[in-house]
């Protein structure tokens, strides 16, 4: 049978040669067509799938050991990007202490050149582990005297008013640091805990993050991208 036969008797006509309600199209459709429209559903469903796909990984935030943060946040109109994310363990057991997301204004793997920038910067700390006041004081200490090497030099004021203001930690906070021109914030769970306007004291808060003395190097090489 001809195409246009088989089209004729798909169509419903009557007597007067007038094509009713059903067209060819709304009945059955010839073998050819159908692949054709297979092919086409086929290929709008795989574009539809990209489309979503490539839009879900440009939104999508960074997640590491069950803690997600964003990939952008914005601070008093300044918008920073992160730039990595690292998890902070303790003793060979690999006790997971907090999660650490470093954002900054201009992506970077380079540390000096993120320590030593005038734009802003945020570390964003989800605990998920308790830490006592005494350690956390502790390791304060430590990694910012060891971050500061001659000819750096922290205000020893400074550094007990800090140490003095720590409270203990419980897992599920979230401690947020920013660092800017006009030195350090600090918040606790969205709760100002205070401003250190020194920006020796500042850097050097940083760096016991990503400088040459990190909490650990692993914690350092996920912070800056690597």
């Amino acid at each position: 049978m001809r195409f246009d036969d088989y089209r004729r008797k798909m169509l419903s006509i009557d007597g007067n040669g007038r094509i009713g309600s059903m067209t060819w199209t709304e009945g059955w459709i010839p073998r050819s067509d159908m692949r054709v429209q297979r092919r086409r559903r086929v290929l709008a469903t795989i574009i539809a799938m990209t489309f979503f796909f490539s839009n879900s990984s440009m939104t999508r935030a960074a997640e590491m050991a069950g803690v997600s943060m964003s990939d952008s946040s914005s601070i008093e109109g300044t918008q920073l990007v992160l730039n990595g994310i690292g998890l902070r363990t303790y003793s060979i057991l690999g006790v997971h202490i907090y999660v650490a997301g470093l954002y900054l204004q201009t992506p970077s793997h380079d540390a000096n050149e993120i320590l030593r920038s005038s734009e802003r910067k945020m570390l964003q700390i989800h605990f998920l582990h308790d830490v006592d006041v005494s350690d956390a004081r502790n390791a304060w200490r430590t990694g910012l005297l060891e971050n500061c090497a001659s000819p750096c030099k922290l205000s020893p004021d400074t550094v007990a008013r800090f140490l003095a203001a720590l409270q203990p930690i419980h897992s599920g906070e979230d401690v947020t640091l920013l660092f800017g021109h006009d030195g350090l914030t600090a918040f606790d769970d969205g709760h100002l805990i205070g401003r250190v306007p020194d920006l020796v004291f500042s850097e050097a808060m940083l760096a016991s993050f990503i400088g040459l003395h990190p909490a650990t190097t692993r914690l350092k090489q996920e912070l800056l991208g690597f």
